[in-house]
């Protein structure tokens, strides 16, 4: 059953919508392009696919997405409706806010390399990078099991691999999980992670002196941070 307050506040109307758990972070992997059940699932973690599935319909139902079957293939694809797409400045706003507010919340045990992962392929602008393919390799210091991560980018794709894929690697980072996070984050630059010894990038030099133009910060890397607060 859907959430409902009966109340006629547009606040609360807007909360039947968004209020249900995972919701908010559903639309925020629709906004950044993820179109698979799949892809959306991945930058989510830890749902379930049957709560992914009733998430993906009550949205659907609230004229939030649109279901698309992909053409020759069996699965949907789902894209963001005008209302959704209008989520975007409010869901911006919400992480500024959990920038300065909610900081404080962050455990070890969120930065997991799997999510960061997931983002930094995203983030790769394939365009600036020379070549048919370039192999990019990270080994975090901290992790046990799965130290090794591999990022094979071509022209048309970014593929995560968790297997060597037995290709030349072209650069290679070498961190914490949290270090590179906070890095792509925009909470620390390259520059200060790497003169501490936190971070260490080699390879290319083509590719190492000019890492932020081929591997683009998130989408908070300009914003105010809790120092920054008068």
């Amino acid at each position: 059953m859907r959430m409902q307050y009966n109340q006629f506040c547009p606040i609360s109307k807007a909360a039947e919508i968004l209020g249900e758990r995972w919701t908010i972070l559903i639309l925020r992997e629709l906004l950044q392009g993820a179109r698979r059940f799949n892809s959306i699932q991945r930058g989510l973690g830890d749902i379930s696919p049957a709560l992914l599935t009733k998430r993906l319909k009550s949205l659907e139902e609230q004229g939030m997405i649109v279901r698309r079957r992909m053409p020759g293939q069996k699965g949907y694809e789902y894209y963001p409706t005008e209302a959704c797409d209008a989520m975007l400045p409010l869901l911006f706003a919400m992480g500024e806010w959990g920038l300065l507010w909610a900081q404080h919340m962050i455990l070890d045990s969120d930065f997991d390399a799997e999510f960061l992962l997931t983002y930094l392929e995203r983030s790769v602008d394939a365009s600036k990078l020379k070549g048919g393919e370039t192999i990019i390799k990270f080994r975090f210091t901290d992790l046990v099991e799965q130290r090794d991560w591999w990022l094979v980018v071509r022209s048309d794709e970014s593929q995560v691999c968790l297997k060597d894929p037995g290709k030349d690697v072209d650069v290679w980072f070498t961190c914490e999980v949290r270090t590179m996070a906070e890095v792509w984050s925009g909470d620390r630059t390259y520059r200060e992670a790497v003169s501490s010894g936190d971070l260490s990038i080699q390879g290319d030099p083509s590719l190492t002196r000019n890492v932020k133009a081929w591997l683009r910060p998130g989408v908070f890397v300009d914003s105010p941070r809790p120092a920054l607060v008068a």
